[in-house]
């Protein structure tokens, strides 16, 4: 079910999951993030994106699963850890593609390395990106275009139908 926030700054679109609530049972959501390197109008998608993750916070979100990588994976990794201070139950986690590079896990509660042993080294980051999808009930996205890493995850999430937050929802009919 999806629902539009219409009297939010950001006309962010979020998912509410009461539908996924049994009684006495809280379905713990898991989400991850897909976006370009280089963020325009950074003011206006900080907004959004702190919008959209309190939103899904209350709607039972507790653990965010990062890249750590470009402009707004760190803006991602930036606001989750923002909102640890109001709710601190939740868990930010870095998903690591090599074991041989430091990273600044600062902003992150844990670390994770996923089965990538026996991938090249050039594939690394795309297959950590599928192995996020893969894990992950929702995908937050901040995607412009149709081409790069970002709209490859974007799309990868499409086809394993998983929940899309997409900023600007201009590319939402493509990813439906």
């Amino acid at each position: 079910m999806v629902t539009q926030y219409k009297n939010s700054p950001c006309n962010c679109t979020v998912l509410r999951f009461c539908d996924m609530l049994r009684s006495n049972e809280v379905i713990k959501l898991v989400v991850t993030f897909c976006g370009h390197r280089d963020i325009s109008q950074r003011d206006e998608v900080r907004e959004w994106l702190a919008d959209c993750v309190e939103k899904l916070i209350r709607d039972g979100a507790t653990e965010f699963y990062l890249g750590g990588y470009g402009g707004f994976d760190n803006m991602a990794a930036s606001v989750v850890w923002k909102l640890k201070e109001k709710y601190p139950f939740i868990r930010s986690i870095l998903v690591i593609p090599y074991l041989d590079r430091e990273m600044d896990t600062s902003r992150y509660d844990f670390t994770t390395y996923p089965p990538l042993e026996n991938v090249p080294r050039r594939f690394a980051i795309s297959r950590r990106n599928q192995w996020m999808v893969q894990v992950a009930d929702v995908v937050v996205a901040y995607v412009l275009h149709s081409w790069g890493g970002a709209a490859v995850t974007l799309e990868y999430a499409r086809r394993k139908k998983k929940r899309i937050i997409l900023y600007g929802g201009t590319f939402m009919e493509r990813f439906e």
